[in-house]
């Protein structure tokens, strides 16, 4: 009996896995596996193609074990398309002219991109963004252009636009849609998407089309038509308007053939000749839908070869009649996730919307009369969409609305991945449930055993988490999704090895999947406080502002002041101790009453101005920083105040003086970064008039010197500090607490406060007072190294942004549009004073679209 052959056309993501699935099987070692591939080089990681500008490799790329080709005996034949199918013969002939027989034929051949048929389409510097000989020609080419103009605002669209700003092109997105990603997600998702694109430099141009691409007499694009009536001038033009089928080879070889493209397949992904299979993008399912992700392309692949493994006899799986269309991606470093019906299309559907336009968040769930979760829209805040795309299809065990509204509006839903059915399916990569997790050991055992986290990586954590609570493993400990690693030893990697830039990092220590990527909203942010809390050990900059290290800022440090409700940014300058003279009081007063600010005494014994808008930031800090004010740091995860009685100066009782010990110790550890904000207080005697003992570290006076307590917090959940040392010298006092401070930052968990961790660490108080005042190991020396670091090498932010212009440029509400302010930035007046115009921040539930 001669050995059957098996010819796949296309070595792309999906023609890799079924490769692979083969090989599971034990296909391969009963058939002869011939692959023709017309790129020049093996499977590639497609999905992460972007990350090629961000340092990642084309080898890096690839999806091929060094040995899995020769290990299965399959022959990969690369730069050498099929061009010729002959059915009766059961041959398929390739451009170099080799022809090889079949008895089953597999097609790979994947879609092609897309160009609108408009005059200069062809013109030199026009491209399209689909294989990473692309990526290499665009950035050549981006090399003598200054704009570049991305046409089609979707998935890839906004990776291309991402790529040209990256290559440092003034960059154009052109979509016809009234919105981007209009497949993916709905009007009030696309606003969000679109106002965060735009801050960051990035100009879009929605609901028109391009009508032609200029040139000049030499064929060289000069510019752009739009369709209504204007016109962009650019160097270098990409097209990434969607894809179609590539089914060429099929019609020229008589299958049949969807009307609109796609070659035709059954459940069982066959086409209209039974010898011969199509999967992945090219193939027009059973459902009548042609599959553009990555998912329903590896289900294809599984399906045909369960088929060919079954040999003859009938398959386990049940075929393929169309997959889940939920997806959660990266753009621009933006999250934006949509699940379900999306859209609101099931009739007498109700919508449930969280909206924040001016933090760029947007959250929608799609529920049934009876509370059925049908579908969601996530934009700006992703991290329930492991959550919530299992349970769609039942009632969620919490109201709807308790899930998309953020902490501090609505009571948190208590829910994590245990609480889900088994049948949940955790992994859309690879379509793997709950139960087909918690039957595994360990991470590794379901990534052998399942493929589960292999994929895009985004259920890492979920199935960290799931397998803890099951007892088959430990939790993933790691920081998030991109990183196995605690913050606590991410310090250690960074201090220890010197690394000054997240992208080095993530590519060294990340995991392997995050590793050339863009990161995440929860270690980007870590990552920037280590480095800025090690900066002088680093020997770099500690602006958070500089280079690299401004796309790594939360929110408030982006625009070093705390953004609020309607979009406004609050302003709160640094009041030592809370000792202000008259002359300063009077200039905060004056700018108050100049910009219109709403003022607030707080119980940090500093001064809050409300109601700025961002361009307006540097003028406000230009007065205060020339009356001799600097940043309050009320934004960042630093010390926020140290508060005082006042002392023995004024008050009878008092035993020390404790404004002067706040005032030192508030211009000490000004700007310190570390895991989480900073409190502290001095109180002159016993009576604690400064509430020391609420507070991070909080001193108060003896007779014989200064006691120091540690770890307390007030808040939802008050803590009182405990006393760490006692009748302390100035000198002795201050040493501790250098030690303390940089003790804790150096092994404290993401947004950990002090309190938290003093219960966490192993050994408590005990420990910590071990470590900090007997020096048990040995690190004292290395811990006042890097406070006295800190104190010599702090500068002040706002002084530090209004004297340089070039910083000053990303303090506006428009980068197209500079001068003008944000009009959505409201106020009304109340008391005298104005307060916020909320009318924009909605969260309402309405009929579906089609229930109307």
């Amino acid at each position: 009996m001669s050995t059957p052959t098996i010819v796949v056309v296309g070595h792309g993501m999906v023609g890799q896995r079924f490769l692979e699935a083969l090989a599971e099987r034990g296909v391969t070692t009963r058939a002869r596996v011939v692959v023709f591939a017309e790129e020049p080089r093996p499977a590639y990681d497609r999905v992460r193609l972007t990350s090629y500008f961000s340092g990642r490799t084309p080898d890096e790329l690839t999806l091929v074990e060094p040995d899995f080709l020769a290990r299965h005996g399959i022959e990969l034949r690369l730069g050498d398309p099929v061009e010729a199918i002959d059915r009766a013969a059961r041959t398929v002939t390739s451009r170099a002219g080799h022809t090889v027989g079949y008895d089953t034929l597999v097609l790979a051949t994947g879609s092609y991109p897309f160009v609108p048929p408009v005059p200069g389409k062809d013109a030199t510097g026009c491209f399209v963004y689909r294989t990473i000989e692309d990526l290499l020609a665009i950035e050549e080419y981006a090399m003598t252009a200054r704009t570049g103009a991305v046409v089609g605002g979707g998935l890839l669209g906004l990776e291309a636009a991402g790529a040209l700003k990256g290559l440092g092109l003034t960059t154009h997105i052109v979509e016809f849609a009234p919105r981007l990603m209009p497949v993916q997600i709905d009007e009030g998702g696309g606003a969000a998407l679109l106002r965060t694109i735009e801050s960051m430099g990035l100009t879009v141009h929605t609901g028109v089309g391009t009508q032609e691409v200029t040139t000049d007499t030499d064929g060289t694009v000069t510019g752009m038509a739009l369709s209504d009536g204007s016109s962009l001038d650019t160097d270098l033009v990409v097209f990434s308007a969607g894809v179609r089928p590539r089914d060429q080879l099929a019609r020229d070889a008589g299958l049949t053939v969807g009307e609109r493209g796609g070659i035709a397949v059954d459940a069982r992904c066959r086409t209209s000749d039974p010898a011969v299979f199509a999967i992945g993008e090219c193939a027009l399912a059973s459902d009548g839908r042609v599959y553009g992700l990555v998912a329903p392309g590896y289900e294809m692949a599984t399906t045909v070869a369960d088929l060919l493994a079954a040999d003859g006899a009938r398959p386990d799986s049940g075929g393929f009649t169309g997959a889940d269309l939920s997806t959660k991606l990266k753009l621009l470093g933006v999250d934006v996730a949509s699940f379900g019906d999306a859209h609101g299309a099931a009739p007498g559907c109700l919508d449930v919307v969280y909206s924040d336009p001016q933090a760029g968040v947007y959250k929608k769930l799609v529920v049934d009369g009876a509370g059925t979760l049908l579908g969601g829209v996530l934009v700006g805040d992703a991290d329930a969409y492991g959550m919530l795309r299992p349970l769609t299809g039942s009632v969620p065990p919490v109201p709807a609305a308790q899930l998309v509204l953020p902490a501090g509006l609505g009571a948190p839903a208590a829910m994590g991945p245990e609480s889900l059915p088994d049948e949940a399916v955790i992994c859309s990569c690879h379509n793997v449930s709950k139960g087909a997790i918690c039957a595994c050991s360990s991470l590794p055992d379901v990534k052998k055993c399942t493929k589960a986290g292999t994929g895009c990586g985004s259920c890492v954590k979920v199935i960290g988490q799931l397998l803890a609570a099951s007892g088959n493993g430990p939790a993933d400990k790691g920081l998030c999704g991109c990183f196995p690693y605690t913050r606590a030893e991410l310090y250690e990697i960074v201090r220890t090895l010197r690394v000054t830039s997240y992208a080095t990092l993530l590519d060294s220590h990340g995991r392997e999947r995050a590793r050339g990527g863009d990161g995440c909203e929860i270690c980007k942010p870590v990552v920037a406080s280590v480095i800025a809390s090690l900066a002088p050990a680093l020997g770099v900059s500690g602006y958070v502002l500089d280079g690299e290290q401004a796309a790594l800022q939360d929110t408030n440090d982006h625009f070093l002041a705390n953004i609020q409700r309607n979009g406004s940014y609050s302003i709160v300058p640094r009041i030592p101790g809370g000792e202000i003279t008259p002359e300063k009081l009077i200039v905060i007063g004056e700018v108050a009453r100049d910009f219109g600010l709403y003022t607030k005494i707080t119980g940090g014994q500093r001064i809050d101005l409300f109601g700025a808008r961002v361009d307006q930031l540097p003028l406000i800090w230009t007065r205060l920083v020339d009356a001799g004010f600097e940043s309050g740091h009320a934004y960042g995860k630093s010390l926020r105040t140290v508060k005082s009685c006042v002392g023995q100066t004024w008050c009878r009782y008092g035993v020390q003086d404790s404004v002067k010990m706040a005032i030192g110790l508030e211009l000490r550890y000004r700007g310190l970064r570390s895991p989480h904000k900073l409190k502290s207080a001095v109180s002159g005697c016993a009576r604690e008039c400064a509430e020391a003992r609420g507070k991070d570290f909080g001193v108060i006076a003896t007779a014989n010197g200064w006691n120091l307590y540690v770890g307390g917090n007030g808040g939802a959940d008050p803590r009182h500090a405990d006393l760490l040392a006692q009748d302390l010298s100035d000198a002795e006092l201050v040493r501790l607490i250098d030690r303390f401070l940089m003790f804790y930052i150096r092994t404290a968990d993401r947004l950990e406060r002090t309190a938290a961790w003093l219960e966490r660490i192993e050994g408590g108080l005990g420990h910590v007072r071990d470590v900090v005042v007997h020096d048990s190991l040995g690190l004292c020396a290395e811990l006042e190294r890097l406070m006295a670091g800190h104190v010599a090498g702090y500068r002040d932010e706002w002084a530090e942004t209004v004297n340089d212009p070039e910083r000053l440029s990303r303090f506006v509400s428009f980068v197209n549009a500079p001068d003008t302010p944000d009009p959505s930035v409201r106020f009304v007046p109340e008391r005298d004073q104005v307060k916020p115009d909320l009318t924009f921040l909605t969260l309402t539930t309405r009929e579906g679209a089609n229930a109307r």
